[in-house]
């Protein structure tokens, strides 16, 4: 995690007080379940004597927890998280089908969105022993080297292609595509066939096959993905039970609320 400068004038979204709670609370990280203090103020950017009378204001509306001299993201975030139209209708629309997709295949199927120039995780269903990270519930991934982040790419607004080809793509494995014209002819396939596949891309050892997920207006507003060991991936079998269930899906397009 890139560690911001000490001093708050340095960070224009610490001159205000809820830029510095931003900062306090972007300051955990996927993997952190909590951060001391110190940390917190290190990774923030915001000074230690800032971040000490926050903390105590966030922890008294429960955005923060505290057990000894370590603080924890508190379940009032949780809370609101849940409250957010945009995640809680479409994934309310789409998790039965995850859960049929999971008991036809018996793989991990992801819901995916997208934030800015990221894939953003909804939901994910799977079973004990199947594929955990690099995916996670309200967890990120770059658009150009997943499955369902090459279907929005696809499928989605032009505009937001340009913006990804025009910054340098990240090599996560040995196989990523890294080459704005390679990863133009894999978006075209998609387009062709329907769906988008990504193989050891993410990670080694595994293949991803989604399709995209269309609203009411027939914009796409999602992506849905069935993940497997590439020992044991069936590509045909993947796609054609996520077309299916696209299908279904599009059916009844009315619940997954506005694009």
């Amino acid at each position: 995690m890139t560690t911001l400068p000490r001093d708050d004038r340095a960070v224009p979204a610490a001159n205000s007080v809820l830029g510095k709670v931003r900062l306090i609370l972007d300051a955990f990280g996927p993997d952190d379940e909590h951060l001391s203090l110190t940390e917190i103020t290190r990774r923030s950017g915001v000074a230690k004597a800032s971040v000490h009378r926050l903390a105590q204001e966030l922890l008294q509306w429960g955005l923060l927890e505290r057990r000894g001299s370590d603080y924890w993201l508190g379940m009032r975030l949780f809370e609101i998280g849940q409250r957010v139209p945009r995640q809680r209708i479409l994934r309310d629309a789409v998790r039965p089908w995850m859960e049929d997709l999971y008991q036809a295949t018996g793989e991990t199927v992801h819901l995916a969105v997208l934030d800015g120039l990221e894939v953003l995780y909804l939901e994910k269903v799977s079973g004990h022993g199947q594929v955990t990270r690099p995916s996670r519930v309200a967890g990120r991934m770059p658009l150009h080297c997943t499955a369902t982040g090459k279907v929005l790419l696809a499928f989605g607004p032009r505009r937001v292609l340009d913006e990804v080809l025009a910054m340098p793509l990240e090599r996560v494995t040995p196989y990523t595509v890294v080459a704005p014209g390679l990863l133009r002819q894999e978006l075209a396939r998609a387009r062709e066939l329907g769906y988008a596949l990504e193989q050891e891309q993410t990670r080694e050892g595994f293949i991803s096959v989604a399709i995209p997920l269309v609203g009411t207006s027939g914009s796409t507003i999602g992506a849905l993905s069935v993940t497997a060991p590439t020992f044991r991936a069936d590509v045909g079998k993947f796609a054609g039970l996520l077309a299916m269930v696209g299908r279904r899906i599009a059916k009844s397009a009315a619940a997954l609320g506005g694009d």
